[in-house]
């Protein structure tokens, strides 16, 4: 059993819980376990006010606190469901192999199920501080990662398996094989607003020249699909108190919504969006229905038209 001390460190028992239990497993999945552990043990330090992490102070009111947290700052649901199961298997590793805890405090959570929401589409002053701040910040690498989705509507898991071989980007002409969910890869083409900043990224952006992977990050050959997200998040944090207020609640994958309705709007048919955007069924035909929900009108849309019915 790890002694318990209040010297004790917590990546050590993060080390200790990954070599009994994740020992085989792919490094990538060490990795996730790895950042879920030390993000929370961090934070329920600081929230407890104690200097080293104690497991037997491990309650289900602790663990319901940290993911309420983790909602408040924008984190996904299935990013939520993620960390929960992360921390239900290093409890149960506590409780089971050094009797720690009484029971595992995750047991019986249940996190809300998501909010259906219609697909956002943004407006102007939306995309027009957005795109100032992404200027502003002056990081190759963050232009490249928002160019495809603002400009090419690519998934994040587009974006994070995009592999240097599937890139196709000149100084004049650019086309990437993407759709690493699901397996649905597609060739798209891309506009000089998507190729540009990506072959800047290309030439000159400090990427891991040995990774596979078109986005590295220090500590990976991979920028993983968190790593866009809190990316996104640090970006929105730039901005000031006015910008702020309008884009808070924005996450990345919006910019794929609202990249939908700009095409609509640019004259696209819905079969076109569907197969630029990779909405396919399993038998390869467009999935229109999918798509038909991303660029499905608003309250505001209608309400703008009111005026223009006749009696």
């Amino acid at each position: 059993m790890i002694a318990l001390h209040d010297e004790t460190k917590n990546d050590v028992w993060i080390a200790a819980y990954i070599d009994a239990c994740l020992q085989g497993k792919n490094p990538g999945t060490v990795d996730v376990y790895q950042r879920v552990l030390r993000d929370f043990l961090l934070w329920f330090t600081h929230w407890l006010g104690c200097p080293q992490f104690h497991p037997t102070q491990l309650t289900r009111t602790a663990i319901e606190t940290y993911l309420f947290y983790l909602e408040e700052r924008g984190y996904s649901l299935n990013h939520r469901k993620r960390v929960k199961s992360v921390i239900s298997t290093f409890c149960q590793w506590l409780l089971e192999e050094h009797g720690l805890l009484k029971r595992n405090p995750t047991r019986g959570l249940e996190l809300p199920p998501a909010q259906v929401l219609a697909p956002r589409q943004l407006s102007d002053d939306q995309r027009a501080i957005l795109r100032t701040l992404v200027e502003q910040a002056e990081d190759l690498r963050g232009e490249a990662i928002f160019a495809l989705g603002y400009w090419a509507g690519c998934r994040v898991s587009d974006i994070a398996y995009l592999l240097q071989e599937h890139t196709h980007v000149g100084p004049k002409i650019g086309w990437l094989h993407v759709g690493h969910k699901g397996g649905k890869f597609r060739d798209i083409d891309l506009s000089n607003q998507a190729r540009r900043p990506l072959f800047e990224y290309l030439q000159h952006g400090g990427r891991d020249p040995v990774s596979p992977y078109v986005f590295t990050s220090q500590r990976n050959q991979r920028l993983t699909e968190a790593g866009i997200h809190h990316w996104f998040r640090t970006l929105k944090q730039r901005a000031i108190k006015g910008q702020w207020d309008k884009i808070a609640d924005l996450s990345f994958h919006d910019l794929r919504h609202d990249f939908a309705h700009r095409a609509r709007n640019a004259g696209w048919t819905l079969e076109e969006v569907a197969y630029y955007l990779g909405h396919v069924t399993k038998k390869g035909t467009p999935a229109i229905q999918t798509t038909a929900r991303y660029t499905q009108v608003s309250r505001e849309q209608v309400k703008e038209k009111l005026r223009l019915v006749r009696g």
